[in-house]
């Protein structure tokens, strides 16, 4: 897979794709545009569903094959989580991703200094990083608050 870079970020998904000797094609630009509107990590059937809506002959199938392009590419990432299914990240910057326990929502988890991983981990001499993925996993805001509260109500109940 390859990196994205930031002379990446500088050029237009198009430019990229052309760099690659590919076009943009219709249905190339329907499932970039989903990601990059909704920025939610869908699954490929998740964008699957929403591109429907622009193309409506589409295939499950070719969704997959313009996310497998856009990765190569470099325009968007792969996210992987443990055995769940793989989801798309447009978000090209160094980061993290936090996995929620209770409702499986996938957040990102930014930087607060923009540093490279051999600047935060301990990196062996003579490595060349060529990926990585970071996550975290716990529960979201809105769930813990949930789970605080039921546990609240039970406390109550019990006095």
């Amino acid at each position: 897979m390859a990196m994205a870079t930031l002379a990446q970020h500088q050029h237009s998904p198009d430019d990229t794709i052309h760099g690659h000797g590919l076009r943009m094609t219709g249905q190339r630009r329907a499932v970039y545009d989903v990601l990059m509107g909704e920025r939610n990590h869908p699954t490929a059937v998740e964008v699957f569903t929403k591109v429907r809506g622009q193309v409506p002959n589409i295939s499950l199938a070719t969704v997959y094959n313009c996310l497998e392009t856009l990765t190569d590419c470099g325009l968007v990432k792969i996210v992987t989580h443990e055995r769940g299914p793989s989801r798309y990240c447009p978000n090209l910057e160094d980061h993290a991703h936090f996995f929620c326990d209770s409702c499986g929502e996938v957040s990102d988890l930014p930087l607060r200094a923009r540093k490279r991983p051999q600047d935060v981990w301990e990196v062996p001499e003579n490595i060349t990083i060529s990926h990585h993925q970071v996550a975290f996993r716990g529960e979201c805001p809105k769930c813990a608050k949930k789970k605080n509260l039921k546990s609240e109500a039970r406390n109550l109940k019990s006095k």
